[in-house]
């Protein structure tokens, strides 16, 4: 079975965040020597600031400042002591007011993601289930998912999905005591809101239905005394309601606030809520700026306040309204999103306006879709009109300069954000003239000895081999059996090619690539429903070819160009096949490439191992000995040698019709057993094709009737071998019998014998592709790294997603 090293999520966030990094927009550090709220100062540059968290202003108010600094010098800097031991000596107070703000029993925390890790496990019991929207913040989530050891199951759906969220509490409904969704207020990137009303009526017909709100973004620049979005929609929290909110960001302080209507619930949670006992208290100063900040939330300042930010609010609205910028969503909330679409997009977006005086933040991979970089904009008391203004002209010019410095056009990131086309008035489409683009759909349209050129050294996929995958997958009864192939060829004005791949659209299995367990608990299902979280994926070379399905001459001055064209003919293709993912693969680990995929909107996932034996030299099998390591010889000895005498070995370049059916079970044997690898079948009269065709052969072998009960012989074991037109020998796939391929050593025996049939038709280059590098490196292969770069479309299955996420 396959075993994948796949990447690690944080692997993953890793990379995009070093690529921005390396960009200028993010891990930057504010300097000067003072923050008046208006004006950043960056790398010496004094920017207006158009990134804040404080909405109101108040982290600049001289009362909040002045309550601080007294606190500081009549109780020090920190109260070192657990709150469940004691509280220092402002608490009381603090706790009183935001009672009396809210109307309900509150719990002070230390932060937000320290009061998610007290307070879910505390509140959702071992019979409760959670589902998670899909946007809502990651602390959230990091904490829901601390009850995976309680096996609490944790669910997901679309984002303010609400018929998504009825059909899963419908399957709960039925199993556990409570079901509870947990979503934010106001969505900290896009400025969206959450259905509250919606869902309240949905809560009214399942009252099993209970709510986990996180309502930071939400806090104090709306609701009845600054008490947030979630209150300004509700008026009174129901029981079924747990509260969020926060003293810092715009209340102008620190710590966060739990706000529940349901006491018993309350008390237990004040009781023991994990991070709530066990962390140190706020700091005496953050305690009384917050006091200072909730003394104005009681007075009818805070309304004042809220409308001369509403105003600003409104200006940058009406303002955005005269452009064609791509806003997602127009908000009566501070917070914006300007879309760009691909991350390079968005870092020269950034750049360009702070160059120009503002600072922005860039929206990014995780907090949103990797496809949907684009830059948030939050509207604060701080700002002017006139810069507010002066921000959205050098929105205006930049944008479709940083369209064309990046390749690509408004119309392009409309269509990341499902958003009606309205292209710009000014945009400028950046399209080599240098270059031209040759598409083409059989390979029998495309020289043979150009192709060969590019590709006869890899897989199956030379020009021969192409003709037999076209040949193969056509006109077959099963959807997964019929394949669109896609050929480009990029040339320069020369008319030298600079790039040159094939892709192929397909019905996928979606959890091709997830972990074994998964996949065996999906077959399962497959049993009733065969096409069960399966979908179409347009993917660079096929499931059928292994190898660098990707020519390109990076020493070429306009290799970047020719990766542009290549993705504007995928985009053409995604308009109109829609398929649920993109997908490049195959890569050796390629920095320069790693970084180009992901700025442009692919993350990266680990591919199988692959093997590959070069400048094999056969002169007889001692002569192969001395080549591998002494590990490897041991192996030999130990587990190759000893078996060699229980098979004979037939090389056959036709396969006898009264064999087809055996080498195919056997074929199929093995790919339904490599469940780490999981793909659909192939179809049955592959078998007849390779053997009428001069290109492939089969090892095969058949073990001796000594060691059979039946005492007949039989074949237990075949290679399916292509010969390459680059003369690289291809051991393509491979088929056993399970019921002798372990204790007569069948597949290590087929990896022997092929290496020894390479060696004697004089191939130098054995191509062992992916899985099983454990087992081939002991034959001599060298095992590299492989690497898939995957662009998930809306469409693509939640459900493998969290099937995974449970696996971990």
């Amino acid at each position: 079975m396959a075993k994948i090293r796949r990447n690690n999520f944080l692997d993953t966030v890793n990379d995009v965040f070093t690529d921005a990094t390396k960009q200028g927009v993010l891990h930057l550090y504010a300097d000067g020597d003072i923050l008046t709220g208006r004006k950043i100062s960056v790398n010496e540059k004094l920017l207006f600031h158009f990134g804040t968290t404080g909405y109101l202003g108040l982290e600049q108010d001289k009362r909040l400042k002045k309550a601080a600094a007294e606190a500081i010098y009549r109780y020090g800097t920190q109260f070192p002591l657990s709150k469940t031991y004691i509280s220092h000596p402002l608490y009381r107070s603090l706790e009183e007011k935001v009672n009396q703000m809210y109307g309900h029993p509150i719990i002070i925390t230390k932060n937000t993601s320290l009061g998610h890790m007290g307070v879910i496990p505390s509140a959702v019991s071992d019979q409760d289930a959670v589902i998670l929207d899909h946007q809502v913040h990651w602390s959230v989530q990091s904490a829901a998912k601390t009850l995976k050891t309680r096996s609490v199951p944790i669910e997901m759906i679309r984002h303010n999905s609400l018929n998504m969220l009825e059909d899963k509490v419908k399957k709960l409904s039925s199993k556990y005591r409570k079901i509870w969704y947990m979503a934010d207020g106001l969505y900290s990137m896009y400025g969206d809101e959450a259905p509250i009303l919606e869902l309240m009526e949905l809560s009214n017909k399942y009252p099993q239905l209970h709510f986990y709100f996180d309502d930071v973004h939400g806090m104090s620049w709306t609701g009845k005394n600054g008490t947030g979005f979630i209150m300004s929609k509700l008026k009174e929290l129901p029981d079924n309601v747990l509260l969020f909110g926060t003293l810092s960001k715009t209340f102008g302080a620190s710590g966060s606030v739990l706000v529940c209507a349901n006491k018993k619930r309350y008390n237990k949670i004040k009781t023991f809520g994990g991070p709530l006992t066990f962390s140190a208290q706020l700091e005496p100063a953050s305690v009384a700026a917050a006091i200072a900040s909730a003394e104005i939330h009681l007075s009818d300042e805070i309304y004042k306040l809220q409308q001369d930010l509403l105003t600003r609010i409104n200006f940058f609205n009406s303002e955005l309204a005269k452009t064609d910028l791509p806003l997602i969503k127009r908000n009566d909330s501070p917070v914006f999103y300007i879309g760009t679409g691909m991350p390079i997009t968005g870092y020269n977006f950034v750049n360009r306006l702070m160059k120009e005086g503002f600072f922005v933040n860039l929206g990014i991979f995780p907090a949103v879709p990797i496809k949907n970089t684009g830059i948030r904009i939050t509207i604060s008391r701080h700002n002017q009109k006139k810069e507010i203004k002066a921000l959205v002209e050098a929105m205006v010019h930049h944008f479709p300069k940083a369209l064309a410095d990046t390749f690509t056009n408004n119309d392009r990131v409309r269509k990341a954000f499902n958003l009606s086309k309205k292209p710009l008035h000014t945009a400028i489409e950046y399209e080599s003239e240098a270059l031209s683009v040759q598409t083409e759909r059989s390979i029998s349209s495309i020289e043979k000895s150009l192709w060969n050129s590019f590709f006869a050294n890899h897989g199956v996929f030379d020009w021969n081999g192409l003709q037999f995958l076209e040949q193969t997958f056509s006109e077959n009864q099963k959807p997964e059996e019929n394949w669109e192939f896609y050929y480009f060829i990029i040339r320069d004005q020369l008319g030298k090619p600079v790039l040159a791949t094939y892709f192929t659209y397909a019905l996928w299995k979606e959890d091709m690539l997830a972990p074994a367990s998964v996949s065996q608990n999906i077959e399962n299902i497959r049993l009733k429903h065969p096409y069960h979280m399966t979908s179409y994926v347009l993917a660079m070379g096929s499931l059928f070819t292994e190898g660098s399905h990707l020519y390109l001459d990076n020493n070429h001055p306009m290799w970047q160009d020719a990766m542009h064209r290549l993705f504007k003919e995928l985009e053409k293709l995604d308009d109109l096949l829609n398929p649920s993912m993109i997908v490049l693969r195959d890569f050796d680990n390629v920095e320069i490439l790693n970084e180009f995929f992901h700025n442009h909107g692919y993350f990266k996932v680990s591919m199988p191992e692959a093997g590959m034996i070069e400048n094999l030299q056969w002169t007889g099998v001692e002569n192969y000995l001395s080549s591998l390591s002494s590990k490897s010889r041991r192996h030999f000895k130990n587990d190759i040698a000893p078996f060699e005498a229980h098979f004979e070995v037939e090389i056959l370049n036709k396969v006898p019709s009264n064999q087809v059916e055996k080498f195919y079970m056997l074929f199929e044997n093995v790919r339904k057993n490599n469940l780490g690898l999981n793909t659909f079948g192939f179809p049955k009269h592959m078998i007849q094709l390779m053997s009428a065709s001069d290109e492939w052969e089969f090892i095969v072998l058949i073990l001796k009737a000594s060691f059979v009960d039946t005492r007949k012989d039989i074949p237990v074991g075949v290679m399916f071998c292509y010969k390459n037109e680059g003369k690289t020998y291809v051991p393509a796939f491979v088929g056993m019998d399970y019921n002798y391929a372990f204790n007569h050593q069948v597949y290590r025996q087929l990896l022997f014998q092929t290496v020894k049939r390479a060696g004697e038709l004089g191939f130098k280059t054995i191509d062992f592709g992916l899985t099983a590098g454990f087992e081939k490196r002991k034959v001599g292969a060298e095992i590299r790294e492989k690497s898939a770069y995957i662009q998930a479309k809306d469409n693509f299955s939640l459900e493998l997603l969290e099937m995974m996420d449970a696996n971990k």
